[in-house]
């Protein structure tokens, strides 16, 4: 059997993988990088699967991460459609499942995630979806364009954009959360309570609380049945009740396991608990200096700088520490930006008045702590204002948040104000 080498093979070819690649050219990396991927088409963003791709406003290569000839241009070998069967991370050798092998000095494991799936829906079966890949998009916005009517399952950000999605092209449309609130470990009542009431102005029938009991996928539709006995039916139903970590291939090769979040354990740089082995993005469990705490965090943005951490340390180059964790979603004309994690005894303060959903508001919410740390800062349709919070947010100054929250006030100057009062500025 023929071997092949490089310096750096990439497994997973999506956000933190071609970030990965590229970081690693831009660190001044001279070896050869190979990246394999599992899907046919070259990398791309996973944000735009939930809308532009499904309304049908956006196409494929609008959402590559990297330019058409990027990848010739720095030198990075991709092998789309390829997958790896086995890593032996003590030969430092990949056994792809095409039966070619490559040696490596580095591995980056950047396989992300799969959707959480129901027993009772299989993916693929007629009327049933779930949405994780460009595949996955263009069968669901197919059969979306062509039907009157879809039930949601899961209230999460995926579950509420795809409802977002189908009621501005015309589909009646029902999300069916089990949990008493929206986004409860994302968001406070008062932003939940908000959004709710946005998300029902829309003209989604939105139920909460809600136990699935049973399924009926029929040949001209599906029904299902709720806990509380009403019986639920529509033309399709779309399945989005969270991700799991796609470690298949870590754990055979024996690589750290969290036993909570199921991801693939690493430390400060992105190193695997086997030497020379790194992970990246939505299969990688870390310590988040933000946060104290080791945990999964399935972002855009921490894809990205968890593939600048492990292309760094590769590399030998120095870089930034992990900035604090951010979110966004574009959900019924709104966009959602979250910066910071909740934790438990945050007070809110407001930065402008709350309005009717329909209005288009712009607001800020500071959830801080007793010294006056903003831990969690929300923004609706006020992105601008949360990157001028951004520093305040990052190192934890303390500040008084009454004075930002004054919209009579210009935000910047107060901001440069919190942080000239703390000479020092470090991150706990």
């Amino acid at each position: 059997m023929n071997a092949d080498h490089t310096g750096v093979l990439i497994i997973g070819a999506g956000q933190a993988g071609a970030t990965a690649a590229a970081a690693l050219r831009d660190f001044g990396y001279q070896d050869r990088i190979v990246v394999a991927g599992s899907e046919r088409p070259l990398p791309y963003e996973r944000p735009p699967l939930s809308k532009t791709m499904l309304s049908g406003s956006g196409a494929a290569e609008d959402i590559q991460i990297h330019p058409t000839g990027f990848h010739e241009e720095k030198a990075i070998e991709t092998l789309l459609d390829t997958e790896v069967a086995s890593l032996d991370v003590h030969g430092h050798t990949a056994l792809l499942k095409n039966g070619k092998t490559i040696t490596w000095q580095h591995c980056v494991i950047a396989t992300g995630g799969k959707a959480r799936t129901i027993a009772d829906l299989t993916p693929g079966t007629a009327h049933i979806h779930y949405l994780r890949t460009i595949a996955d998009a263009l069968r669901l916005r197919e059969e979306m364009h062509q039907c009157r009517s879809v039930l949601i399952l899961g209230g999460g950000f995926l579950g509420l954009e795809v409802a977002s999605t189908a009621r501005s092209i015309g589909l009646s449309a029902t999300v069916i959360e089990s949990a008493d609130r929206l986004l409860g470990r994302a968001l406070p009542p008062e932003m939940s309570s908000w959004l709710h009431h946005a998300v029902t102005a829309s003209g989604v029938d939105l139920r909460l609380n809600a136990r699935c009991e049973s399924f009926d996928v029929r040949a001209d539709g599906v029904s299902i049945g709720l806990a509380s006995g009403e019986t639920l039916s529509a033309d399709m139903i779309v399945v989005a009740v969270g991700l799991a970590p796609e470690v298949a291939i870590a754990s055979r090769a024996g690589l750290s396991i969290h036993s909570g979040n199921g991801g693939i354990c690493v430390d400060a740089h992105c190193m695997t608990s086997a030497p020379g082995v790194y992970a990246a993005g939505d299969c990688s469990s870390q310590t988040h200096p933000f946060t104290g705490h080791e945990m999964r965090l399935e972002s855009w943005q921490n894809a990205n700088e968890q593939a600048r951490l492990a292309a760094a340390a590769i590399a030998g180059m120095p870089t930034a520490p992990l900035s604090a964790p951010w979110f966004w979603s574009d959900q019924f004309g709104n966009n959602l930006q979250i910066l910071g994690m909740p934790v438990a005894g945050l007070q809110y303060h407001r930065r402008d008045d709350f309005s009717s959903p329909d209005a288009a508001p712009k607001f800020l919410l500071l959830g801080t702590n007793e010294t006056g740390q903003i831990l969690h800062a929300i923004a609706l349709n006020a992105g601008g204002d949360l990157r001028q919070l951004k520093p305040l947010v990052d190192s934890k100054t303390p500040c008084d948040p009454i004075s930002l929250c004054d919209a009579t006030a210009p935000l910047r100057p107060l901001v440069r104000a919190a942080l000239a009062r703390t000479p020092t500025l470090t991150v706990s």
